[in-house]
């Protein structure tokens, strides 16, 4: 062979493999469905992992969180993927830490959407982190699914902002429900996050506990760096309350608890629904005994699917799971759920979330989303702290 034919021919091959990997890499679709063998089977395992991108906190004053989120992961990852995995593929994630800052979602919510493997992303903890990166997602034709996003507008976004959260449209409600008629407290002192969704949050708990005839007899809005809660507590003693209510996280909410005897502040502790993490009692010790809150998943749940879950979560981590352990678990199987419905594609999963019906969760059982994109039909359960453990309150 002359050099010029044999450099034509090098050419020509070079184009081939250039061309081969290219049109690899355009399609995250597979051809065949979950348990397909032979040589279309072998093709989807050659496509690699499904990949969700997870944002949220894994160090900072939200850490705990983010643990948590991991086992109930890692537990719908082992089933999901003993089953099958996702159209034949393993499913996996990718966690970006955020520490839930508003100011480091959008970054990376731009690193997901430029990688074709990502196919969902779950995130980011609060509402305020997630609401940051959420045009990003919209704009790009990526689902992003908020397994806490409690913020009523959160969703509001566009449509490929989808919730399996309850919306603070429904928990403040019920949170003053719980204060005003359940436990009879009709003076009432509100401590609450000075952020969007602290205040979101504030005033849909204060419009409801007056319509309830409750009497707000202070509001008070703190910033997420305060550690001395003193000179605010000793307002709301002198306000003379008959219950103060903390619309915070597990970490401030414990610091606010361990605060109140120091001002002589003697009054029931009623707490939104974030501070049910096993850290508000390791932080809060004693002082957070008999501080109510309320919960859409408790381990005491009788329902066999929530125990089915408390079994297998035990059993992994010789822990009892809490409610951000089973909306974690639930937010990876739906995805799982769809994505087999409907193939490995981001506009498809987005058309799946909307036509799915009977998604099986152990937070609301048999479900689908509505036409807020969130989960139908939230369920609500009292708790309170009794000897070190939150327990399940009936009034």
């Amino acid at each position: 062979m002359s050099l010029r034919r044999a450099q034509h021919a090098r050419v020509l091959l070079a184009g081939v493999l250039t061309f081969a990997v290219v049109t690899a890499g355009c399609s995250l679709a597979p051809t065949t469905p979950s348990g397909a063998q032979g040589p279309a089977g072998a093709q989807n395992a050659a496509q690699g992992e499904v990949l969700i991108g997870v944002m949220g906190p894994l160090t900072g004053d939200n850490a705990e969180y983010g643990k948590i989120w991991r086992r109930g992961f890692d537990l719908a990852l082992e089933e999901i993927n003993a089953a099958g995995g996702v159209q034949g593929r393993p499913l996996n994630y990718v966690f970006e830490d955020t520490q839930s800052d508003p100011k480091q979602t959008p970054a990376v919510a731009q690193k997901f959407v430029s990688d074709p493997r990502i196919v969902a992303v779950i995130g980011d903890f609060s509402s305020p982190a997630s609401m940051a990166a959420s045009p990003i997602f919209q704009r790009a034709g990526l689902v992003q699914l908020g397994i806490t996003n409690s913020h009523p507008d959160f969703t509001k976004t566009g449509d490929y902002i989808w919730s399996n959260s309850g919306s603070q449209e429904d928990d403040a409600p019920f949170l003053a429900t719980l204060a005003v008629e359940d436990l009879g407290k009709k003076r009432l002192a509100v401590l609450h996050m000075n952020t969007d969704w602290g205040q979101t949050s504030a005033d849909l708990f204060i419009a409801k506990a007056e319509s309830l005839g409750a009497e707000i007899v202070l509001r008070e809005a703190y910033l997420l760096t305060e550690k001395d809660f003193r000179p605010v507590l000793t307002k709301a003693r002198d306000a003379n309350p008959d219950a103060l209510i903390l619309i915070s996280y597990y970490n401030d909410g414990a610091l606010i608890a361990q605060q109140i005897d120091d001002v002589g502040l003697d009054v029931t502790v009623v707490a939104i629904g974030s501070t049910y993490s096993p850290q508000f009692i390791a932080l809060g010790g004693e002082a957070v005994e008999g501080v109510y809150t309320a919960t859409r998943f408790h381990p005491a749940d009788p329902r066999p699917e929530a125990q089915e879950f408390v079994r297998k979560y035990r059993e992994k981590y010789g822990v009892e799971p809490d409610n951000f352990a089973a909306v974690a678990y639930d937010g990876i199987k739906i995805l799982a759920a769809v994505l087999n419905e409907v193939g490995v594609d981001r506009k498809a999963l987005r058309d799946g979330l909307e036509k799915a019906e009977n998604l099986q969760t152990v937070m609301y059982g048999t479900t689908a989303f509505g036409e807020d994109r969130r989960l139908r039909n939230p369920r609500y359960l009292r708790l309170v702290v009794r000897n070190g453990a939150f327990e399940i309150w009936e009034p």
